[in-house]
């Protein structure tokens, strides 16, 4: 963790010129990137909205270099409402046999991304969702490296996540050879109710991390910033700085 100055950075946001914004946000904090804003839009599963245009894609990087082939890239989007991702993962086969919400998913192919919205705080969020659309959505207090998840609780209405998942390749069931997957999901900010710096507004940082796990030989795994014996090392965690 770098402790730099910010003004900088807030003046830059303020002029609202979001290629310098960019080339000091990187130079303060190099483990970071910037999250652009957009209008609500609707999950696909696959993408296909005009509105990930707008933003560059996010190569994650193989904890083995042996499996750089499995390329993993991700895309990221706020509203005023919430969080939007994109992730495009290159695969041989589907490694998924749960069939339900709330599941060990880790276990199997999956996802995951994770938000600590305040750093005085040592609690987070975590998002997993797998290839067949099965989702876990927890908040994680984590107390010198013990942590154990909590479910959200009335998770209903505006406050539940959006998230498709798509196939290309082959057919959308365990043991299926194909040639990749996609997960789009929204995490809407009432759900991370009640940590502090949320919703986000422009100049806002969260300490963040984005994961895959894939099982097509042994586990693999995929991170954007490195964390050494698990996900859950948040000091490790990058920065997303908010347009």
């Amino acid at each position: 963790m770098r402790y730099l100055t910010l003004l900088p950075i807030l003046l830059f946001l303020s002029a609202g010129n979001n290629a310098t914004i960019a080339a000091h946000a990187n130079s303060a904090y190099p483990d970071s990137t910037i999250i652009s804003k957009c209008q609500d839009f609707k999950i696909t599963g696959d993408g296909s909205s005009d509105v990930w245009k707008s933003t560059e894609w996010i190569n994650l990087t193989p904890r083995n270099p042996d499996h750089a082939e499995y390329q993993t890239n991700v895309k990221v989007l706020y509203s005023e409402t919430g969080i939007y991702f994109l992730f495009d993962c290159k695969d041989k086969k589907i490694i998924s046999t749960m069939k339900a919400d709330n599941l060990d998913l880790w276990k199997e192919d999956v996802v995951e991304v994770f938000f600590w919205t305040d750093e005085t705080f040592p609690v987070y969020f975590e998002y997993e969702i797998s290839p067949m659309n099965y989702e876990l959505p927890i908040m994680v207090p984590n107390y010198k490296g013990s942590f154990l998840g909590w479910l959200p609780w009335h998770y209903e209405g505006d406050r539940r996540t959006q998230h498709k998942t798509s196939i290309t390749g082959g057919k959308k069931k365990n043991g299926s050879a194909i040639t990749g997957w996609m997960a789009e999901f929204f995490i809407p900010f009432k759900l991370l109710a009640p940590l502090n710096n949320v919703p986000p507004v422009s100049g806002t940082k969260w300490r963040a991390n984005m994961y895959r796990i894939d099982h097509d030989s042994g586990s693999m795994a995929f991170y954007w910033q490195k964390t050494n014996k698990n996900f859950h090392e948040y000091i490790n965690f990058g920065t997303f700085i908010f347009e």
